[in-house]
């Protein structure tokens, strides 16, 4: 279980995130949503330790103990990193890479940093590699660059990439909206596939409403910082929504984008 208390995150006067208090079972997906600026990106930093707190705790339950991730250094810190792996927007490949080369750098936690720069890995490490790319749909493409994929073959080896690390949670920053409707929707079922098949927390940040209510257990909904709203999709009124995303003419357009169907029932 991973649990968050009081968690915050200040820059100068502003509170980018507000002391969320947040407990998430483990093989749980969760769906973060919120308009532009709400803190869905820094509160998955912050979950990775990309990003630094400025108050409160995050709490890991694994196997009986209890990890505190705020106090982790060095090589602990790095495992945590390993085992609680990001997906971005823009994918973050090395282009010039192969596919291959560029999901097998998902193992750098178990490799000294000269085999990773020289890609000194493994045949089972190579065959975890493709066995990951063949769960997505894309070990055809595991010689290609990285550069001659279409964004939504690159966001599927980025999630290849993440799952040779040996995740228990997998934090997703707005990883479908750099996508078409189709992409999106065959990157969501890859993710919801991992998430039931092999038991792995899912915490996304989503933009769509729609996409939160197919494929989330639970929503939370964040506003300035804020969690406002924590509970089942269903329960995700049109006035829910509309408290979470609107608040002046701009964020009327916003909500506007956030409540549009994006195609991925059809």
């Amino acid at each position: 279980m991973l649990r968050l208390e009081s968690l915050t995150k200040q820059f100068g006067e502003l509170k980018a995130v507000d002391s969320i208090d947040l407990e998430v079972p483990q093989g749980q997906l969760l769906g973060v949503i919120g308009r532009s600026g709400a803190g869905k990106s820094t509160l998955l930093r912050m979950i990775n330790r990309l990003g630094e707190s400025s108050s409160g705790k995050i709490l890991f339950e694994d196997d009986g103990k209890t990890i505190d991730v705020n106090a982790l250094t060095g090589q602990n810190l790095r495992d945590w990193r390993a085992h609680c792996a990001m997906i971005f927007q823009q994918f973050n490949l090395v282009l010039r890479l192969n596919v291959i080369s560029n999901v097998l750098m998902g193992r750098i936690n178990y490799n000294s940093t000269l085999k990773t720069l020289f890609t000194m890995f493994s045949p089972e490490e190579r065959a975890f590699a493709i066995r990951s790319l063949d769960r997505l749909d894309v070990s055809a493409q595991a010689l290609q660059r990285a550069d001659t994929l279409s964004g939504g073959q690159q966001q599927r080896v980025a999630i290849a990439r993440a799952l040779v690390q040996e995740p228990k949670i997998l934090l997703a920053d707005e990883p479908i909206a750099s996508l078409d409707p189709r992409n999106a929707q065959i990157v969501m079922d890859a993710l919801a596939t991992i998430n039931k098949e092999d038991g792995i927390t899912v915490i996304c940040n989503l933009h769509t409403l729609d996409t939160a209510k197919k494929y989330c257990d639970r929503v939370i909904g964040m506003k300035l910082g804020q969690m406002i709203f924590d509970g089942h999709p269903s329960e995700l009124s049109d006035d829910l929504a509309r408290d979470i995303y609107m608040g002046g003419d701009e964020e009327d357009e916003e909500f506007s984008a956030a409540i549009t169907s994006t195609s991925l029932d059809n």
